[in-house]
């Protein structure tokens, strides 16, 4: 197999990905810019780190004149659960014989293109499944720096003209998400229901992120268990 035919259809998979990236990283490179740091500064935050709403939170640091420490400390806590999506989707595409190297691949795997891997992948060619991996990754990953350089050239005075636009991007990102975790749901809806619950009652108690954290834990757990209708379908086996 080729490798630009995976990576075309990968691209063709990152549309809706990017439909939403481009003005949340719009959105982004205007907060940047408000800041104050420069047009490059903002453009590397976002080639670099890729880190969607962690990159809103390193910024707000960094305007706030937060430490090193905080801000670094405050990335990581943020972005804990990309350590359970690299396992996790590796098992998922089952890779045979890789072409792409798989740190080039981590560097890309966001939330929204680990759901949509997650949920697609199934049906990929099996030898192709990295390269159409990383045009998914690649489609995104422009689209979001693409959307943050439109925002630190002409975003302020774009969003400045506009209520309604300004408040808007800031469900783009939220929206997207939610769209791609009902796609996740259609397959173990189980799963996804557990995890929610989970992480909405620890927030009662505990702060947003260890919230996240413990309902990561719980669905990555749940993820791991056989399906009901598995044990089910055993249990009729045998007795047949």
């Amino acid at each position: 197999m080729s490798f630009f035919s995976p990576f075309q259809q990968g691209l063709r998979d990152s549309l809706p990905i990017g439909a939403g990236y481009l003005p949340i990283g719009f959105t982004f490179g205007v907060v940047a810019i408000q800041a104050g740091l420069s047009i490059w500064q903002a453009f590397l935050v976002s080639a670099l780190m890729f880190a969607g709403a962690s990159q809103f939170v390193f910024v707000a640091l960094v305007a706030t004149g937060a430490a090193g420490w905080t801000l670094v400390s405050a990335v990581l806590l943020m972005n804990m659960r990309h350590l359970f999506y690299g396992p996790s989707l590796l098992s998922t595409l089952a890779l045979a014989r890789p072409r792409v190297p798989r740190c080039l691949l981590a560097f890309g795997l966001t939330d929204e293109v680990f759901a949509t891997a997650a949920a697609r992948s199934g049906g990929w060619d099996q030898e192709g499944r990295d390269i159409r991996l990383l045009g998914l990754e690649a489609g995104a990953y422009s689209a979001w720096v693409g959307g943050t350089v439109l925002g630190t050239v002409t975003g302020e005075q774009l969003l400045s003209r506009s209520d309604f636009m300004r408040n808007s991007m800031e469900f783009v990102l939220p929206a997207l998400f939610c769209a791609l975790l009902l796609e996740c749901g259609r397959h173990r809806r189980q799963v996804v229901f557990v995890t929610l619950m989970v992480t909405l009652v620890l927030g009662l108690w505990l702060e947003s992120y260890l919230a996240l954290v413990g309902g990561m834990l719980t669905g990555a757990f749940a993820a791991i268990l056989p399906p009901p209708s598995a044990g089910r379908a055993r249990k009729a086996g045998r007795q047949a």
